[in-house]
Formats: structure tokens, sequence, C-alpha cells
């Protein structure tokens, strides 16, 4: 059950130190620009948060409500959004290196220009999200649903896609891996 906090509630309790945030409400909150870095929002309701430019470097989000948020050109690297709900999210050119995306819904979300070098995307669900020109080398999408997604001139060299569902995707211009450069359908 999630507790609602304001947002300067939110800003002074971390200021004073404070990490810890799981189960809180923030949904529509507007913490564009905020620094949060390290913070645990673990099953928290940030559903249609304003997070742009956001630095939530090494941020706890694991079975938090993202959904329809607005997290682009945030800094996620290292974030664990771990069975994250991320459906409509736009996370267009978010830092998501070395993210914990693992069982995560992205569906239809906007990751246009994301960089999500060495994230680990496995068994997420990325149906019909927009991936164009991402970068996902050596990300992990074993298992992942990518059905009906837009990965044209995606960067996947050295991704895993074992098992991937690639049913009706867009590989136009898409990097697969060092010695195969491109792949156009």
């Amino acid at each position: 059950m999630t507790q609602p906090i304001d947002i300067q509630e939110l800003q002074q309790r971390y200021e004073a130190g404070e990490r810890d945030f799981s189960n809180v409400d923030l949904a529509e909150a507007n913490l564009e620009g905020m620094n949060l870095s390290a913070a645990v929002f673990a099953g928290a309701n940030l559903e249609g948060a304003i997070l742009r430019n956001a630095n939530l470097t090494g941020a706890d989000l694991s079975s938090a409500d993202l959904s329809g948020a607005d997290l682009s050109q945030a800094t996620l690297t290292g974030a664990n959004l771990s069975d994250a709900m991320l459906e409509g999210t736009i996370l267009e050119s978010a830092l998501l290196d070395r993210a914990d995306l693992s069982k995560a819904d992205l569906e239809v979300a906007n990751l246009t220009q994301a960089t999500l070098t060495q994230a680990d995307l496995s068994q997420a669900t990325l149906s019909g999200a927009n991936l164009e020109s991402a970068d996902l080398s050596e990300a992990d999408l074993a298992n992942a649903e990518l059905d009906h997604a837009n990965l044209a001139d995606a960067d996947l060299d050295e991704a895993n896609l074992s098992g991937a569902n690639l049913r009706d995707t867009t590989l136009t211009g898409t990097i697969l891996e060092g010695d195969d450069p491109t792949l156009a359908t």
C-alpha cells in the first residue's frame, strides 16, 4: 500500500540523508531535474510523474509503477528497475547503462536514443516499444518480448538475444554484432 508524500517533504528528507522512500505515492509529481541518486522507491507509485533530467543513479525502483512517467534524459545508471511497470513511459535519451530492467513491463515505452549498454532486460516486455537509435550493446535481452518493437538503427553489438521474441520487429539498419555490422529487413 502506497503512502502519499509531497515533493517538498521528499526533498527535505532526501537532503537530510534519508534514502528509503519505499511504497510512497508520488503519482503525477513533478520531480524534474531532482537529484535522487541511490534513493529507494521500491514498490512506489510514480505513475505519470515527471522525472526529466533527474539523477536516479543507483536508485532502487524495483516493482515501482512508472506507467506514463516522463524520464527523458534522466540518469538511471546502475538503477534497479526489475519488475517495474514502465508501460508507455518516456525514456527518450535516458542513460540506463548497467540498469536492471529484468522482468520489467516496457510495453509501448519510448526509448529512442536511450543508452542501455550492459543493461539487464532479460524477460522484459518491450512489445511495441520504440528503441530507435538506442544503444543496447552488451545488453541482456534473453527471453525478452520484442514483438512489434522498433529497433531501427539500434546498436545490439554483443547483445544476448537468446530466446527473444522478435516477431514483426523493425530491424532496419540495426547493428547486431561486430562481424556482421548491419541487418536490413
